[in-house]
């Protein structure tokens, strides 16, 4: 009986870890991304300018620049873009940080 109680125990505590390393592996996989990671892909040639990026999103949404954010999203690296316009609404642009390509287009609540 005891036997059968310890294989419980220690089966709910593997669940427990592997849960945990799930959510902490999927948060990492959405972490936004620091300066001096920005500089080293902007040097390697895998991501685009900030100044790009930003000229990019006010083609598609005049306005002003509330907010940039680089993150790290299943693999891609994605600009997130908030912008004001002229009925200030706020807007929030998701360009590809290599491409500089439209991903999503949304307005914020």
């Amino acid at each position: 009986m005891m036997k059968k109680f310890n294989l419980f125990v220690l089966a709910i505590t593997a669940g427990s870890l592997f849960t945990s390393l799930l959510i902490l592996t999927d948060k990492h996989a959405n972490a936004d991304i620091n300066q001096q990671t920005a500089r080293q892909l902007l040097s390697a040639g895998k991501i685009l300018p900030l100044e790009k990026i930003t000229k990019l999103a006010k083609a598609i949404k005049p306005g002003e620049v509330l907010e940039t954010e680089l993150e790290q999203k299943k693999g891609i690296h994605i600009y997130e873009i908030e912008i004001l316009d002229a009925q200030s609404q706020v807007w929030e642009i998701k360009l590809d940080a290599k491409t500089g390509k439209l991903i999503k287009l949304e307005l914020e609540d």
